[in-house]
Protein backbone atom coordinates (compact mmCIF):
# COMPACT_ATOMS: atom_id res chain seq x y z
CA UNK A 1 0.00 0.00 0.00
CA UNK A 2 1.18 3.37 -0.72
CA UNK A 3 1.52 5.59 2.57
CA UNK A 4 1.18 8.76 2.49
CA UNK A 5 4.58 9.60 3.63
CA UNK A 6 5.87 7.46 0.57
CA UNK A 7 3.39 9.28 -1.44
CA UNK A 8 4.65 12.79 -0.81
CA UNK A 9 8.22 11.73 -0.91
CA UNK A 10 7.49 10.47 -4.67
CA UNK A 11 6.18 13.93 -5.61
CA UNK A 12 8.85 15.74 -3.65
CA UNK A 13 11.31 13.84 -5.39
CA UNK A 14 9.76 13.78 -9.17
CA UNK A 15 8.09 17.36 -9.04
CA UNK A 16 10.46 19.47 -7.27
CA UNK A 17 8.01 20.80 -4.70
CA UNK A 18 5.66 18.89 -2.96
CA UNK A 19 2.49 20.80 -4.64
CA UNK A 20 3.04 19.32 -8.12
CA UNK A 21 1.32 16.87 -8.80
CA UNK A 22 0.03 17.71 -11.86
CA UNK A 23 3.34 17.03 -13.53
CA UNK A 24 4.21 14.02 -16.09
CA UNK A 25 6.88 12.87 -14.35
CA UNK A 26 4.97 12.75 -10.75
CA UNK A 27 2.12 10.80 -12.39
CA UNK A 28 4.37 8.38 -13.77
CA UNK A 29 5.98 7.90 -10.77
CA UNK A 30 3.35 7.29 -8.51
CA UNK A 31 1.49 5.03 -11.47
CA UNK A 32 5.00 2.73 -11.21
CA UNK A 33 5.02 2.68 -7.58
CA UNK A 34 1.18 1.91 -7.42
CA UNK A 35 2.07 -0.87 -10.37
CA UNK A 36 4.58 -2.58 -8.75
CA UNK A 37 2.73 -2.66 -5.20
CA UNK A 38 0.08 -5.11 -7.00
CA UNK A 39 2.86 -7.13 -8.16
CA UNK A 40 3.13 -8.72 -4.85
CA UNK A 41 -0.82 -8.39 -4.53
CA UNK A 42 -0.92 -10.93 -8.09
CA UNK A 43 1.22 -13.08 -6.30
CA UNK A 44 -0.90 -14.01 -3.45
CA UNK A 45 -4.35 -13.63 -5.68
CA UNK A 46 -3.73 -15.15 -8.99
CA UNK A 47 -7.49 -14.94 -9.67
CA UNK A 48 -8.44 -11.56 -8.32
CA UNK A 49 -9.46 -10.65 -12.60
CA UNK A 50 -11.24 -7.39 -11.31
CA UNK A 51 -7.96 -5.87 -9.78
CA UNK A 52 -6.15 -6.91 -13.01
CA UNK A 53 -7.96 -5.17 -15.23
CA UNK A 54 -7.92 -2.16 -12.84
CA UNK A 55 -3.58 -3.09 -13.10
CA UNK A 56 -4.19 -2.79 -16.82
CA UNK A 57 -5.52 0.34 -16.80
CA UNK A 58 -2.63 2.13 -14.54
CA UNK A 59 -0.23 0.52 -17.43
CA UNK A 60 -1.94 2.08 -20.18
CA UNK A 61 -2.40 5.62 -18.50
CA UNK A 62 1.52 5.20 -18.00
CA UNK A 63 1.68 4.29 -21.47
CA UNK A 64 0.55 7.38 -22.81
CA UNK A 65 2.02 9.75 -20.17
CA UNK A 66 5.48 8.22 -21.41
CA UNK A 67 4.64 8.76 -24.85
CA UNK A 68 3.80 12.54 -23.57
CA UNK A 69 7.24 12.99 -22.05
CA UNK A 70 9.12 11.18 -25.38
CA UNK A 71 7.41 13.35 -27.26
CA UNK A 72 8.40 16.56 -25.57
CA UNK A 73 11.44 16.17 -23.88
CA UNK A 74 13.51 13.45 -25.06
CA UNK A 75 16.16 13.25 -22.28
CA UNK A 76 13.59 13.62 -19.53
CA UNK A 77 12.18 10.56 -20.82
CA UNK A 78 15.32 8.98 -20.93
CA UNK A 79 16.57 10.01 -17.14
CA UNK A 80 13.01 9.28 -16.30
CA UNK A 81 13.16 5.09 -17.16
CA UNK A 82 16.49 5.70 -15.63
CA UNK A 83 14.94 6.71 -12.42
CA UNK A 84 12.51 4.49 -12.22
CA UNK A 85 13.98 1.10 -13.64
CA UNK A 86 11.87 1.15 -16.41
CA UNK A 87 13.01 -0.98 -19.55
CA UNK A 88 12.22 0.74 -22.74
Amino acid sequence: MLTKESKSQIITEFGGEPTNTGAAEVQIALLTARIRDLQGHFDKFPKDHSSRRGLLKMVGARRRLLKYVRENDVEKYRSLLQQLDLRK
